[in-house]
């Protein structure tokens, strides 16, 4: 289970779209907002509980700029957590003017493997800065002017316009992650009507590109829907592994920035 449980663990965290939404205290528009809360259920072969994880939203003053607070935590549960334990924080610092990156943080768990690192985005340099803790070590690595990280290229994501995409078109960016640039895909896949523990949901679905073979069965073994709606919130994600099969699903939620519609009947 090493690392395919932290994996799905980051993309149900973070993954999300949206339409715009005014923010009070700024003349920008976000699809999200200070207080925004979601909550995930996270199975294994859709029987046996694996874990949780939630992603929360504030507002800070970082470096002197008005910046979004994002939080990602993840931890295994029941018997999986016997076998392999995993307790895992992300958090990024979000320009609320651009809507890059300044800072992100991962210390992660993994059955007794460790991460403990800082990233400092720098726009007139282009540079990355990764600080090390564990092994106490400072590295620089080149960067464009559009590079995102894990959570805030999805929080960026969240507020372009997808309200015209067409079945098969596709949606890509630059992510800097593990001291890598990485381009990030997803393919709309259509739309859907799903049943959730909270009633029936209009959904979008995605499936995102990954590598095959190490953790999942093939490049297109990840689904992903979403609302329908403005929140534009992950519902489910699905994933096919090399053993196996891992499920999220949205367990709870509060402080969305729109009404979370809900189909009763039928």
């Amino acid at each position: 289970m090493k690392n395919k449980l932290i994996i799905l663990l980051i993309l149900v965290s973070a993954f999300s779209f949206g339409q715009s939404v005014k923010n009070e205290d700024s003349t920008t528009n976000y699809a999200f907002q200070k207080g925004e809360w979601l909550k995930f259920r996270m199975s294994y072969s859709n029987f046996l509980n694996a874990g949780y994880s939630t992603i929360e939203v504030n507002e800070v003053t970082d470096d002197e700029k008005k910046a979004f607070h994002i939080i990602g935590q993840g931890k295994s549960t029941g018997l999986i957590s016997i076998f392999f334990k995993v307790k895992d924080n992300y958090q990024t610092y979000i320009d609320k003017e651009t809507l890059r990156p300044c800072r992100f943080i991962r210390k992660i768990n993994e059955g007794g493997y460790t991460k403990d690192k800082e990233i400092l985005f720098d726009y007139e340099t282009n540079e990355a800065t990764v600080k090390d803790y564990k092994h106490n070590t400072v590295e620089k690595h080149p960067i464009s002017s559009d590079i995102q990280d894990i959570l805030s290229s999805l929080y960026y994501l969240r507020n372009q316009d997808i309200g015209n995409l067409e079945v098969g078109e596709e949606i890509e960016l630059q992510m800097f992650f593990d001291e890598e640039i990485t381009t990030f895909k997803l393919h709309f896949l259509g739309r859907e009507t799903i049943r959730t523990k909270f009633g029936k949901v209009k959904a979008l679905k995605f499936r995102p590109l990954v590598q095959a073979g190490r953790v999942f069965k093939e490049k297109e073994s990840l689904s992903i829907w979403i609302t329908d709606d403005k929140n534009k919130i992950p519902l489910r994600i699905k994933a096919s592994l090399a053993v196996g099969s891992l499920r999220a699903d949205l367990d709870a939620f509060k402080g969305l920035a729109h009404p979370f519609n809900i189909i009763f009947n039928n």
